[in-house]
């Protein structure tokens, strides 16, 4: 892995069979194999992924794989032993259920190569559907279950009250030398669906003064089956979005007051759209967006 300009790092639990999904889009990257490597966490699996893997990196000799243990639970802590295994100077993170289109690293390569200014940035994340979405299905919901992501097609400095995506984002490694790296307290934890983690880290590097840019070519698309547009799935998410939330704000000197201040103001507008679902005859669009502020505000006030 020496020499290697570019680290790709992909946390891994459970899921052996959709990590080959994943790995498969790496395969036809349009930046040369000399330039990058990609580091898989496993963290603490119990399904086959590590002998999947073994099998995976003997068969494609031509792509720089390698796997390490994370044995404290968390897609932060895993992400954060990637870092440190990583040989690159520049880092980039995706999540073990997507898939990358074949410029996306060469994108993250070409800015941070042509753009010494910038010390962070995200690409855009799409949902990929396995079934048709139910019909209470509407773009604020989506953006909780899929974490979709999508400023259009112009490279720009992220807007104000926005902020990348976990499985899409990429840095200088020096960027962690300055601020640390992702907080262990937040983040999805096994089968426990906590979020936060990369809010957190960019809004360190925001305060920071940091240059964050959006890059619109470096595309992940976002796997969401079945099981994550039933009721149960998305109220427990929503609660976990609320409690990621109290924990990351409560850690913020009047963080959390401001983000209480903010959760009303979020109320009126799922009020006022929800009403307007209403009027044009979609009332569970409506309704399953008062579900989810209902559920976040829960978890934000520590239920």
């Amino acid at each position: 892995m020496a020499g290697k300009k570019l680290s790709l790092i992909i946390a891994t639990y459970n899921r052996g069979a959709l990590l080959e999904r994943t790995l498969d889009s790496l395969l036809v990257q349009t930046l040369p194999p000399d330039c990058w490597e990609a580091v898989v966490v496993n963290n603490n699996s119990t399904d086959d992924t590590e002998s999947r893997f073994a099998a995976y990196a003997a068969a494609h000799p031509e792509v720089d794989l390698c796997m390490v243990t994370e044995t404290r639970q968390g897609v932060s802590a895993a992400r954060n032993r990637g870092i440190a295994e990583a040989q690159g100077d520049y880092i980039v993170v995706i999540d073990d259920d997507e898939t990358v289109v074949p410029e996306f690293l060469e994108s993250y390569y070409r800015l941070f190569e042509e753009s010494p200014d910038v010390a962070a940035a995200g690409g855009r994340i799409l949902p990929e559907f396995v079934s048709t979405p139910p019909d209470w299905m509407s773009r604020y919901t989506e953006r909780a279950i899929a974490g979709t992501l999508d400023l259009g097609m112009e490279q720009k400095e992220f807007p104000q009250g926005t902020f990348f995506g976990g499985g899409n984002h990429g840095f200088r490694r020096e960027v962690v030398a300055r601020y640390g790296g992702f907080d262990p307290s937040l983040g999805r934890t096994g089968s426990v669906l906590l979020a936060g983690e990369e809010k957190e880290f960019f809004l360190r590097l925001r305060a920071g003064g940091e240059r964050i840019v959006y890059l619109p070519r470096a595309v992940i698309y976002h796997l969401i089956d079945g099981r994550r547009m039933t009721r149960a799935y998305f109220s427990r998410l929503c609660l976990n979005i609320g409690r990621s939330e109290r924990r990351r704000t409560k850690s913020v000197s009047g963080g959390y007051v401001r983000r209480l201040c903010l959760e009303a103001v979020k109320w009126c507008g799922a009020t006022v759209i929800g009403a307007g679902y209403l009027c044009a005859g979609h009332p569970a669009r409506g309704g399953y967006l008062l579900l989810m502020r209902w559920q976040i505000t829960r978890g934000l006030l520590g239920a």
